[in-house]
Parts: C-alpha cells; structure tokens; sequence
C-alpha cells in the first residue's frame, strides 16, 4: 500500500510538471539534463497513457459502483459505504469521491494543453528586439530607415 501511494503521489507530482516551468526545461540541479529542454513525448506520451488509464479506472469502477456489484461483478459487500451510509452521511461521501471521474479527463486536457503549447514553442526563445531605444552604436539615420 505505500508503494501505491508513493507512485500516486509522484505522477500527481508530474502532472505539475505540465504547466510548471521545470517541465518545459529540466532544472539545472540535475546532472546531464540541467538546462536541457524536456522531449516533448517525454512528457505527453506518459501523461496521456495515464489519461487513458484514469479515465478508464475511474469510469469503471463508478459504473460498477452505481449498479450494485464490484470490479469483478460480485455484489458489492452489504459493509461498503453506499450500502451502509444513508442520508447527508451518503451525499458527503459521494461528493468526495465524485471528483475522481474528473481525474482522467482533466489530466487529458492538461496534457493537450501542454502539447499545443510546446510544440508551437521554439527550441529556443527568439531574441527581443528593441525597435525604439537607441544604443551608443546606432546613427540617427540608421533608427528612421529601420523604423
């Protein structure tokens, strides 16, 4: 069980890591990639496996859930919540798990938002371009003719 909850908690970790800098450039802390772009499948292609997988767990196990059996098609347990908990007692626990089908989808979005994102993006910034200040190089004549 904590080795589950481990690797839950590492890619909740790395779904940040889609619209934090650090998963747009690895840190430079880190040795041989520091400062190095991150691959764009690097990035979407585990974060739309987990979509999937999410979308998937999630749905199923809610459809399961609301016909009365288990993953397994067994009878759900005449102890499991939705058997057991009636009335606001009922409601609160649904609205906490509710949010569990939303998991799969929203990681979904994030992840096409990060690919339009990135692959719109160039390898390396343009540089800025001040049009209307002077440097101690440029001539008069020089500035009007760019302008």
């Amino acid at each position: 069980m904590i080795g589950l909850s481990v690797v839950s908690e590492l890619l909740a970790f790395a779904a940040v890591g889609l619209i934090a800098g650090w998963g747009e450039v690895f840190p430079r802390w880190i040795p041989g990639l520091g400062g190095r772009r991150v691959p764009l499948p690097a990035a979407v292609v585990p974060a739309a496996l987990g979509a999937t997988m999410l979308t998937a767990i999630w749905t199923a196990t809610g459809v399961a859930i609301a016909a009365g059996s288990t993953l397994q098609g067994d009878p759900l347990p005449s102890d499991f919540p939705t058997q057991t908990l009636h009335g606001w007692h009922l409601a609160i626990f649904i609205a906490s798990y509710a949010p569990l089908l939303l998991w799969g989808p929203f990681l979904a979005l994030l992840t096409i938002a990060y690919w339009r994102r990135r692959r719109r993006t160039p390898a390396a910034p343009a540089p800025v371009r001040d049009h209307g200040a002077a440097r101690p190089c440029d001539k008069p004549t020089e500035r009007a003719q760019a302008a």
